[in-house]
């Protein structure tokens, strides 16, 4: 569970009653180590002696360690969890350690089964724990059978000698894998490298290629070659026979590219920083005084006007401001809800309901509610729906084509599929939920008919959800795939063409809301053309600061990026590398305001695009309008 989401769950937990004075809490042992498998009773101290009243234990990393009732943790895989006790208003928390499993089983695919004699080929080499996960970093030894035949050198790479076959021998550990490769004869004369560019932008990716030539000048066959670039700023990676290059730094770049110990081809590529004649500027703000802002969304209304609808924080109103005029956002009303936080809002393509999430209601029956958008300046509260996801919701989707919504319930952390065709009687239609029991489901997006679940720890599920690639339905979703990566965190996600962008969200653990705070969490790129496999190729990173929300529109992405403010990102093209460092930004804005709750200190939540404008929230100084425009040069 996100931070932000942890602290609704917290305050529900705790009941309307607060304690008027924080006993100063502390947890013994202050550090853990354990193994797979092993656990260990912890004890907390309140104001130096031991034990505290009504304790509640919270793993921040339950896919990693768990907690119970009594505070005995239990380590479930290899990595560090953070344990907290909570009493009344009061926390500690303590590190659990969890040591890393010994390699179990190890997978290796040559990159070619035929090698030509005198080149070389990757091998392709994965080690798996017991549990499944791949570990890193981890030495491996290799061996052949014929070494007259083929060897392996020091980075792992298979050279071949002469023609004939021979068995490759990995071993990680106790774990060993084979393959059989053949090398044959190699009539190549002489190697052509080319470049799909010789002048590149910082960011452009720049495909190579070796082709192997007979005497004739014929291409008789294409190796595998090792990738090198000389010198700093670049960098080249294998995919299949292509190297594929891009830099952060303009100039002269040097590709290498390793044939076998007597072949080595080289080319210049030059490359240029890339520029952008745009800026990013401020169009209004609609300030939310007295409290934290939440998530926001704009439409135009019935009546023809342009209409924002912001949620809030620990607070139980949401706001609707009217935008017709960018410049001056005017709040038009309110409405009240019993929750302690409206964290989404969401607004049907009709533009005729809303739908806002609840959390922390006095009654403990949060779900959602439905507003009637006819009067659009002064929304009524149409219907609520809480059966099934009394618990809470973090974050919607609604489905337009469908009349869906698309629910992420805290309490089950599954998906919840609510029909509110009927606006005034929804109900439940449909559920899907990975079986995980430390799953804590954060986000959900529909597009094209798949979903895409933002399963935090677990990583990025992809569901079909009506596309029919997988046999999946708008009420019966399939599973498609799972990416996950190490840090877990995973909180939101954007599908645009064939790469996914998916966002962390990372709190320091000592994080609150009245105060400035340092987020982190960046943007990871991820090519999808494969849906069943997805590879990661790129990444969004602004330094010291962490990502949120996004949305992508005509190859321009748009984030909100907590205390590094709104920023625009251009993402056309092929995708590889640090974006942030290859001067892929176009433009940021810092939302803070010195008459916020934390004065001047930017929580920007995220970014939506109304009529050219980019509309998003602040955690600390509420709604906010900016644009993002292109020079224009005057002869």
């Amino acid at each position: 569970m996100s931070p932000l989401a942890m602290i609704a769950v917290i305050a529900t937990a705790a009941g309307a009653q607060q304690p008027t004075q924080k006993p100063a809490l502390s947890i013994e042992p202050t550090r853990v180590q354990l193994e797979v498998d092993g656990t260990r009773a912890l004890q907390v101290r309140s104001d130096g002696a031991a034990g505290a009243a009504g304790v509640r234990w919270v793993s921040q990393n339950p896919s990693i360690a768990s907690v119970d009732a009594n505070g005995v943790v239990r380590a479930l895989r290899p990595g560090n969890a953070r344990i907290m006790a909570i009493a009344g208003e009061s926390n500690a928390q303590v590190v659990v350690v969890v040591a890393p499993l010994p390699p179990s089983e190890v997978e290796i695919q040559p990159g070619a089964t035929e090698v030509l004699a005198g080149t070389g080929a990757p091998l392709d080499v994965t080690v798996k724990d017991r549990l499944g996960s791949i570990l890193g970093d981890v030495p491996l030894r290799f061996t052949t059978d014929a070494p007259d035949v083929a060897t392996v050198d020091a980075s792992g790479r298979l050279i071949a000698h002469a023609p004939g076959t021979t068995t490759v021998t990995v071993e990680a550990g106790e774990a060993h894998a084979e393959t059989r490769v053949e090398v044959i004869a190699n009539p190549a004369t002489r190697y052509r490298l080319t470049a799909s560019l010789e002048n590149a932008r910082t960011g452009d990716v720049v495909r190579l290629r070796v082709a192997a030539l007979d005497e004739a000048g014929n291409e008789i066959g294409t190796p595998l070659p090792a990738w090198f670039v000389e010198g700093k700023g670049a960098s080249v990676e294998a995919e299949g026979p292509d190297g594929v290059f891009v830099a952060e730094s303009s100039g002269r770049h040097t590709v290498v590219a390793f044939i076998g110990p007597e072949h080595v081809e080289r080319t210049i590529i030059d490359v240029t920083q890339r520029t952008h004649d745009a800026e990013l500027v401020r169009v209004g703000h609609g300030m939310t005084a007295g409290h934290h802002a939440g998530d926001t969304w704009a439409f135009e209304g019935v009546d023809g006007r342009d209409y924002a609808i912001i949620g809030t924080f620990m607070h139980d109103w949401a706001k609707v401001f009217d935008i017709t005029d960018p410049a001056s956002p005017v709040l038009t009303d309110s409405v009240q809800l019993d929750a302690r936080r409206i964290n989404d809002v969401k607004i049907h393509p009709n533009n005729r309901i809303a739908v806002l999430t609840r959390e922390g209601a006095s009654t403990r029956r949060n779900g959602i509610v439905l507003l009637d958008l006819s009067t659009p300046a002064h929304p009524s509260i149409l219907s609520e729906y809480t059966e099934t996801v009394t618990g809470g919701v973090h974050n919607v989707w609604i489905d337009g084509a469908t009349n869906l919504v698309y629910a992420c319930h805290n309490g089950t952390r599954d998906l919840r599929i609510i029909d509110i065709s009927d606006p005034s009687g929804p109900r439940e239609v449909g559920r899907w939920g990975l079986p995980n029991e430390d799953r804590s489901l954060h986000d959900v997006i529909v597009q094209d008919g798949y979903a895409y679940l933002s399963y935090w720890d677990d990583g990025l599920i992809m569901l079909d959800v009506g596309a029919g690639t997988h046999g999946g339905s708008p009420t019966e979703p399939v599973f498609v795939s799972q990416f996950k990566y190490p840090q877990g965190h995973t909180h939101t996600a954007w599908r645009e063409g064939k790469h996914l962008f998916i966002g962390d969200e990372i709190f320091p653990p000592d994080w609150d809301a009245d105060r400035p705070i340092e987020a982190r969490g960046y943007i990871h790129v991820v090519d999808y053309s494969d849906p069943e496999n997805p590879v990661e190729v790129a990444k969004y990173e602004v330094p010291e600061a962490g990502a949120h929300n996004f949305w992508v529109e005509d190859d321009i992405l748009y984030v909100g990026y907590y205390q590094a403010g709104l920023r625009v990102v251009d993402v056309s093209g092929e995708l590889r590398g640090d974006l942030y460092r290859q001067g892929r930004e176009m433009g940021a804005y810092r939302t803070g305001s010195p008459d916020a709750i934390t004065p001047n200190w930017s929580m920007t939540w995220g970014a939506q695009i109304h009529k050219g404008n980019i509309i998003t929230s602040d955690l600390n100084s509420g709604l906010w309008l900016a644009r993002f425009q292109r020079r224009t040069t005057v002869f």
